[in-house]
């Protein structure tokens, strides 16, 4: 059996010029209106056979969780909020801006793009610690779609999140995390086979 899983990353919010992390920062009308657009997209790219999810995951920062909640209230669906799905935590560099921390820190900075498995940043998670949360979210989304026979998902999660999971599903060493790509608003499609436990990347909306 396979599961449709699709990837709604959030749109524009107040701290999008940071690194904003687990900050419970709000979207910008024109955040709502990046996702409004992509959920709008989707269901208009095949008439006859709409977009149709069964239940709605979605990190509980309201960047997210607001638009999850008006998903599910527009299709009546349950929403599950789960804690795991929240971006990576930044630590003492939560909230400040790419410009600053690139004048005051341009090493560390530099280090952590190209090799983020070697360089955590002060009293940040590591990337080996958000690949384990991420991963055992996924697998534990698997589990209960599959007890609830629910057969496709809508996930409302971060950047962080998508890109790992896309670096994860081609393959890719977890030092690319960071060149893998997922735009404000942007949906990514993944299908789950339940057979051989595997993330296949389906389609970028």
């Amino acid at each position: 059996m396979q599961l449709q899983i699709d990837l709604l990353r959030h749109g524009e919010s107040e701290l999008s010029h940071t690194l904003r992390g687990s900050l419970d920062d709000v979207l910008t009308t024109q955040g709502w209106q990046q996702m409004l657009s992509s959920i709008d997209q989707s269901q208009t790219q095949s008439l006859s056979q709409p977009k149709h999810w069964d239940v709605v995951f979605s990190s509980p920062l309201q960047r997210c969780r607001i638009f999850a909640e008006h998903i599910v209230k527009e299709r009546d669906i349950p929403l599950i909020l789960d804690e795991s799905l929240q971006e990576m935590h930044f630590g003492d560099w939560e909230g400040r801006s790419i410009q600053e921390l690139y004048e005051q820190f341009p090493e560390t900075l530099a280090d952590f793009w190209q090799k983020p498995t070697q360089t955590t940043l002060p009293n940040a998670e590591s990337m080996q610690q958000f690949h384990l949360r991420v991963s055992t979210a996924m697998s534990a989304i698997q589990q209960r779609m599959e007890y609830n026979g629910w057969q496709s998902a809508l996930v409302v999660t971060h950047g962080g999140v998508i890109k790992l999971l896309k670096c994860m599903v081609l393959q890719q060493p977890l030092d690319d995390v960071l060149k893998m790509t997922a735009e404000l608003g942007q949906l990514s499609s993944f299908r789950w086979d339940t057979l051989t436990q595997t993330l296949a990347l389906q389609e970028l909306v």
